[in-house]
């Protein structure tokens, strides 16, 4: 078990951020926020693929009705109000029922501004997300740290929290973000070291497909194993809904959530007479047709019978390819042989029924 970092509670709608609660899924929709049925269908979406909370971007006083609309069609995931340069937005955000604003203090305006933004979240119980990233660093830190180094970046934070405390408001959440892992890493250890504040972790701008997935795994899953970090969002230039997918699989994988089932399979080699690749991916889409990804057990697909149900001992099923066919297994001992083209058929036939006996 992990040793997580002290922070302190901060409460987004029906869920609280730090402490002792449990890490927090974000993701951040793409439609146009005046397209309330887009918007509306894309944050059911991400609800049900785990998103715990979803930021939506807020460009002008008129979208955030959007917000009160989406709290009145049902929507009970908290919605954050992503807010740049106008603080009369952010303002007009927790009027209209917002659950999270997400701002940059620095780039709103003089403090009376920052006053009036703070004011506002008081009277609505609305928190608030300092966001800093490797473009939004003020000029004399530039001028300070010669580029948006670590040191600029937390520094960045730090002063727009003191800007917070200074009119007695703590509800705050820091995540400082850059585009280098490593300058990520160390920005957040600062963070971690200087304040109880909740960090929310991320990489902004990795890109997409494998490369992104790697970087967010690296930079997330490390710093979730020093113990920092209580709410995370993997950035992805994509599907919204793989974000959370992907961070799924990152706080599974330091079993810090039941992250749902959990695929091993072997990398293939000589002795795979089977196409377990293919096999692999239709299984997949398979379970999320199916809607038993979220079925927290192990599942194996392992591509020969010499190391198959050994190594996967721990599945609680699985197969072991043949030549043209296959075995279904279960905690290691085989229950049947099928050809290949009803491995996958069988394999869910078999999930099904452990599903009824959980």
């Amino acid at each position: 078990m992990l040793n997580r970092r002290y922070s302190r509670e901060v409460r987004v709608g029906g869920l609280t951020v730090g402490g002792n609660s449990k890490i927090s899924i974000q993701s951040m929709t793409n439609t146009d926020t005046c397209d309330v049925e887009a918007t509306y269908r894309q944050v059911k979406e991400l609800g049900y693929a785990g998103c715990d909370i979803v930021r939506i971007t807020a460009p002008t006083v008129d979208s955030v009705k959007t917000f009160s609309t989406l709290k009145e069609r049902g929507i009970e995931v908290p919605l954050v109000a992503d807010i740049h340069f106008n603080y009369k937005i952010a303002v007009a955000a927790c009027e209209h029922g917002v659950d999270k604003i997400r701002i940059n203090p620095g780039n709103i305006g003089d403090e009376e501004n920052v006053k009036a933004v703070v004011d506002a979240c008081r009277r609505h119980g609305v928190p608030i997300r300092i966001g800093v990233n490797s473009g939004s660093v003020e000029a004399e830190l530039l001028e300070k740290y010669g580029s948006p180094t670590a040191e600029a970046l937390a520094e960045s934070a730090l002063r727009h929290a003191a800007m917070l405390e200074k009119y007695d408001f703590y509800d705050t959440v820091i995540s400082v973000k850059a585009s280098n892992v490593t300058t990520m890493l160390d920005a957040n250890r600062i963070i971690a070291e200087r304040t109880s504040y909740p960090i929310h972790l991320g990489v902004t701008e990795a890109g997409g497909g494998t490369s992104a997935v790697v970087k967010s795994s690296i930079g997330i899953g490390t710093l979730l194993a020093e113990g920092i970090g209580d709410t995370v969002r993997v950035s992805l230039t994509d599907n919204p809904v793989n974000e959370v997918y992907a961070a799924r699989e990152i706080l599974g994988a330091l079993d810090l959530c039941e992250s749902g089932m959990d695929i091993v399979s072997c990398p293939t080699c000589g002795r795979t007479k089977i196409d377990l690749i293919g096999l692999l991916n239709s299984f997949k889409e398979r379970i999320k047709e199916e809607g038993l990804d979220r079925l927290n057990i192990k599942v194996a697909l392992m591509g020969c019978v010499v190391n198959g149900p050994g190594e996967a001992r721990e599945a609680d099923v699985g197969i072991a390819g043949g030549k043209g066919e296959g075995l279904i297994f279960k905690k290691g001992e085989i229950i049947r042989k099928v050809p290949e083209n009803m491995l996958i058929d069988e394999l869910i036939k078999e999930i099904k029924i452990i599903k009824e006996e959980i």
